[in-house]
């Protein structure tokens, strides 16, 4: 059966009543069948956030051994920091919690002794809540529900958890780091302890300042000489020459280092002081736009469109199976 735009024509005019018919008896049927009774509607709540650059307020706030920091608390973070949020988001952990917290086995009428339980709330739970990144590097955190309110606490605990998720991260780093950094700084204060007490000693023997005791002594000397001063003189300035001599070397290697281990311990102290302010406090990892709101109106199913649809469907189906049956009509008649 050939169907030129004439043939469609006188086809569609044969069978109108069929074409109209049958497609809304079949909306009248989609009418009754997505109602809530058979269909439960689901509502659907949203949280935007946009990720931070930095979560260090040492970094951010605080002086650094070579100045203060560049980095801005209140500067959006990039794509990276977006990517890094979603894989935070779909951490076991972060599902793991909001299962536990919701009860999503019970919630989402799951029979534990069925099988394979866990895998099916896996699945409802990835159909029901979504992540995605957007083209403002800002992550929508996604959720559908039965209940409304459900939709919106959910929502609402996500992103909370994400900050509690990277906050223990990074309080685990920070806390290592304070501990590498405070044993250095103990052992460095130890080692200028040691030396400052090697300088004490010195100087009960008599070494103060060796340069300028050295010069004095050395002038008092050639002046005793010069003017013949008592032979008591003479040997006190020898001897506190020699004294010098003797000590003089050591005690100007261990000031000289001293100088620079106290250099270093004013920049571990820096870095101390950073460490602790670190693990006691932390920066939010991200900022929220808004809290996530019971949906007063469902997102699914729409029930205009799925109707529509059905019809639609409907009136191909048919219009087919009734082009299939005339053209099977006429090959029976040649036959």
């Amino acid at each position: 059966m050939e169907y030129s735009s004439a043939n469609l024509i006188s086809f569609f005019y044969t069978h109108w009543k069929k074409l109209m018919v049958v497609p809304f008896l079949a909306m009248v049927v989609a009418v009754v069948f997505s109602g809530p009774q058979f269909i439960k509607p689901l509502f659907e709540s949203q949280v935007i956030l946009f990720p931070s650059t930095t979560n260090s307020v040492s970094k951010a706030l605080l002086p650094q051994t070579n100045g203060y920091g560049d980095e801005d608390i209140f500067e959006y973070g990039d794509e990276q920091q977006a990517e890094q949020l979603l894989q935070i988001l779909s951490s076991g952990e972060i599902r793991d919690s909001v299962i536990q917290k919701f009860d999503l086995m019970n919630h989402y009428d799951i029979d534990p002794d069925s099988d394979y339980p866990r895998t099916k709330l896996f699945k409802e739970y990835e159909n029901k809540i979504e992540f995605q990144r957007t083209q403002f590097m800002s992550v929508e955190i996604n959720v559908l529900d039965t209940d409304p309110q459900v939709a919106a606490d959910i929502a609402n605990y996500i992103s909370k958890l994400v900050d509690k998720v990277k906050r223990r991260v990074a309080r685990s780093r920070a806390e290592m780091g304070l501990e590498i950094v405070k044993n250095e700084y103990r052992s460095l204060q130890g080692e200028i302890q040691t030396m400052e007490d090697k300088i004490t000693e010195l100087r009960y023997k008599g070494v103060h300042d060796y340069e300028s005791q050295s010069s004095v002594f050395n002038e008092q000397y050639a002046i005793a000489l010069a003017q013949g001063a008592s032979q008591s003189r003479i040997k006190e300035l020898e001897r506190r020459l020699d004294t010098l001599a003797k000590y003089g070397g050591k005690y100007v290697a261990i000031r000289d280092e001293l100088q620079l281990l106290k250099e270093e311990e004013v920049k571990l102290k820096t870095k101390f002081d950073q460490a602790k302010v670190d693990v006691n406090q932390n920066l939010p990892a991200t900022f929220k736009v808004d809290a996530a709101r019971p949906a007063e109106r469902k997102t699914y199913p729409k029930r205009s469109i799925l109707i529509l649809a059905v019809g639609f469907a409907t009136f191909i189906l048919m219009s087919f199976f009734l082009m299939v049956q005339g053209t099977l009509n006429e090959l029976r008649g040649k036959s």
